[in-house]
């Protein structure tokens, strides 16, 4: 038998015993307690003092239950509804109404029976609430009051457990001791908790034992085995059942899978793989570069397996520097001092290693650290020269002639060969040459005149080469500092525009000049200002030195006016301090102004007084920016109306007469006698016929058919005078042409020539008669002229 029909056969009896305690026991169960009698039955009030009798209860009936799951093929007997209203005469129907009436329960108006049509679930609903109603059946009145019941589904163990957060992820510390917790897994059954022991689910584990166990009631898993070593083994695969029914035989169960990863910690000191290592550095190796790299492994991983490495012993302590790689963990060693074959060949060094991060349960299993030996051993290399000072800091007056000396470099080969040095000067640091340099001695001097203001510092590069290796070249620097002399005399500062006033009264200061030196004395600049000679006796100005580096420049008079003069130059003497001093001349010009009560200039000069007399600058700048816009509104127009016009010759009927026509035809050489007359243009003796134009149709015939005679050689070139001259008359008396002006193209060369035309277009001519023997006489480079043309026989000249 099936589990199924197991567990119905087990719940029908237990059904059966509920219906029999039902009819023995739960007869008198009321749930209306409405008294409802026939009004002719009804009893007389009560007397007072009568003794009072309970009445009974209209519904009568048991507790309704109905198995889940249910797969026979008739309806499920619920119960039966029994009114004591119904006197068994059938006058008396039931009805019933409320969740499932109808479509999951059905009652036999008859008898009251109810049955259940349908499969129920109690996980999708647990209980179902009716109303139940006795009618009259011929009426369909109601006899009774309705009245609620409720039919509760009753569970079977028909629900496997399930993990609703599973397959799960846990993670645990290696080296664990036992029991310590890892996950707690949670399994979930559908089935009634309050009724029996469907839904009490009991844990165990199917796989991951002996490392792992499980909690049989909370689902706790816990390490079961110590030390497990996450180097080892790192992940571990549970598999975790719950089996409902406490367990027992015949419960169902449901699985999941919890993956366990062992995390790391600190139990695995660093070790060199070897204890000694030795590497080559070159000598030439600059500062700061890595010269080896050396890793102590570590089991661990992550922060447990950072390292720490430094330099405990040895002779290379202040030359070699030892850091960890934050990626890699390698002892990275870098070079802090230049090395220097000659001086010294080999390093010993002792490095240790040690973790960083150290778990202190782990410390009595031995020290954290290990050490290895590194020996760095020195090579020789050819290197370049080396100068004494990588800088030489020199001096040198601007006033120093070409050749003069102005110090000395030196370099020397730092190899054992010690070869002699030559040496130079990189010239893309001195592109104008103002320096030389002695090759065999390193003697600077100057090679051009040097001015201090254009260039105070000369830096420079010196190239020292080895005479034995010139591909070893040494570099050092030179700062030439150019000392200043008084060179440059003193000018005035700024250009200052100057004026007086028409109303300034004498010893009115109208301008403070001050002066600039491009030389740099130590002491600084002092300047002394006055008047020159011719103009210390002037009687308009005078000059004030201040007596810092500044001087006033004040007025002698007053009544200064611009009819009279309108512009005044003074001229202003400037010596500076230098040894030797020198001075420079430096006209000032002073404009005489028209001024307001404050001083203000309003108008200067002779251009200021001639305004005055006519319009103001204001209105001739109006009248100049109209006479400018009419002259622009001119051109426009005219533009415009050249635009417009139409053309002297219309596209559509274009009479192209005696104009240039183009056309893209070849020919087909001398030999082509027929595309196109050409001996008309260039021979005047040709007949002049006149001929119908072939780029247009004329209107009307051309009656014009006169030959002129052909032209003859005159002086003065007047026979290109009578061509133009025929030409135009044909024009005139030609009805086909056009009554405008038209451009008349002739190619006319003219006649007369001693050499006559030169062109071929001639021999083709039934008129030519020449004769071209002569070209067999001149040679055998015109024998191919002579052959084509030095024979009569024109059928002969390709015969074989």
């Amino acid at each position: 038998m099936s589990r199924s029909g197991s567990v119905w056969g087990g719940l029908s009896i237990v059904t059966l015993l509920t219906l029999v305690q039902w009819e023995t026991c739960c007869w008198g169960m009321t749930l209306n307690s409405v008294q409802l009698r026939p009004a002719a039955s009804r009893p007389a009030r009560a007397k007072a003092g009568a003794v009072p009798h309970r009445h009974k209860r209209n519904w009568v009936w048991n507790q309704f239950f109905v198995l889940e799951e249910y797969t026979g093929d008739d309806p499920l007997y619920v119960g039966k509804l029994h009114s004591d209203v119904d006197k068994g005469e059938g006058r008396i129907k039931y009805v019933l109404t409320g969740e499932g009436a109808t479509t999951i329960f059905t009652i036999d108006e008859n008898t009251g029976d109810i049955h259940a049509t349908k499969r129920l679930d109690r996980e999708e609903q647990a209980y179902y609430t009716l109303r139940a109603q006795a009618r009259d059946r011929a009426t369909n009145l109601p006899v009774e009051p309705e009245s609620e019941f409720v039919i509760k589904v009753q569970d079977i163990n028909d629900n496997e457990p399930k993990f609703p957060d599973g397959p799960y992820q846990a993670h645990v510390p290696e080296m664990s001791p036992v029991g310590t917790s890892v996950v707690e897994v949670k399994a979930t059954d559908a089935d009634d908790p309050t009724y029996g022991n469907s839904a009490r689910v009991v844990y165990s584990i199917l796989e991951g034992q002996p490392y792992f166990s499980v909690e049989p009631k909370t689902g706790i898993v816990r390490t079961a085995l110590p030390n497990m070593d996450r180097e080892a083994r790192d992940q571990y695969l549970l598999v975790i059942q719950a089996k409902d029914m406490g367990g027992q035989m015949g419960g169902l169960s449901g699985t999941t899978t919890v993956t366990v990863t062992l995390t790391d910690v600190n139990d695995n000191p660093p070790r060199f793989s070897r204890k000694s290592y030795q590497f080559a550095v070159p000598e030439s190796l600059p500062l700061a570069s890595v010269v080896a790299k050396i890793k102590a492994l570590d089991s661990d991983v992550g922060a447990n397996a950072e390292m720490e490495y430094r330099i405990i012993e040895g002779d290379g302590l202040g030359v070699f520097r030892v850091e960890p790689d934050a990626d890699t963990q390698e002892g990275v060693i870098t070079l802090q001092k230049n090395l220097d074959f000659e001086t010294k060949s080999s390093y010993t060094l002792k490095i240790e290693a040690s973790n960083k991060n150290i778990d202190p349960r782990f410390r009595a299993q031995g020290p954290f650290s290990d050490t290895a030996m590194v020996k760095l051993v020195v090579e020789n290399v050819d290197e370049p020269p080396v100068f004494s000072s990588p800088i030489s800091r020199m001096t040198v007056s601007e006033a120093a002639k070409v050749g003069t000396i102005i110090g000395t470099v030196s370099a020397l080969d730092p190899d054992s060969t010690n070869s002699p040095i030559r040496y130079s000067i990189d010239r893309n640091t001195d592109l104008e040459r103002f320096f030389n340099i002695e090759a065999a001695t390193g003697v600077i001097s100057t090679a051009k005149p040097l001015d201090r203001e254009v260039n105070a510092v000369h830096n420079i590069t010196i190239l020292a080469i080895e005479s034995l290796d010139p591909a070893q070249v040494g570099k050092g620097i030179a700062l030439i500092t150019v000392m200043d002399v008084n060179d440059n005399a003193p000018v005035f500062a700024i250009e200052y525009e100057t004026f007086v006033c028409e109303t300034a009264q004498p010893g009115q200061v109208i301008e403070t000049i001050s002066a600039v030196d491009k030389d740099e004395p130590p002491s600084g600049h002092r300047f002394f200002f006055s008047l020159t000679a011719e103009a210390a006796g002037n009687h308009n100005f005078t000059l004030r030195d201040n007596k810092d580096n500044t001087a006033s420049v004040l007025t002698k008079r007053g009544g200064f006016q611009r009819r009279e003069q309108a512009m005044y130059r003074l001229p202003v003497l400037i010596v500076d301090s230098g040894s030797p001093a020198l001075s420079s001349t430096n006209t000032l010009s002073i404009r005489v102004c028209d001024c307001d009560s404050d001083g203000t200039p309003q108008a200067c000069g002779t251009e200021a007084f001639l305004l005055s007399a006519g319009l103001s600058t204001g209105a001739l700048m109006a009248i100049l920016a109209c006479i400018l816009t009419l002259l622009v509104l001119v051109l426009l127009i005219v533009t415009v109306r050249r635009r417009k016009k139409e053309p002297l010759i219309l596209d559509e009927d274009r009479d192209v007469r005696e104009n240039i026509v183009r056309y893209d035809d070849e020919g087909g050489g001398e030999e082509d006698t027929e595309a196109f007359d050409m001996v008309a243009l260039r021979n005047l003796n040709v007949a002049r016929d006149s001929k119908a134009r072939r780029d247009v149709t004329p209107e009307v015939p051309t009656l014009y058919c006169s030959r002129p005679p052909p032209y003859k050689i005159t002086p003065d070139n007047g026979i290109f005078r009578d061509f133009i001259w025929d030409r135009l008359k044909d024009a005139d008396v030609d009805p086909s042409a056009p009554p405008y002006d038209s451009l008349q193209t002739y190619a006319f060369e003219g006649s007369g020539s001693v050499a006559e035309s030169l062109s071929s277009l001639e021999s083709l001519s039934t008129d030519s008669e020449q004769s071209y023997d002569y070209l067999s006489d001149w040679g055998p480079r015109f024998k191919k002229l002579a052959d084509l043309y030095g024979h009569s026989d024109s059928s002969n000249i390709f015969s074989s």
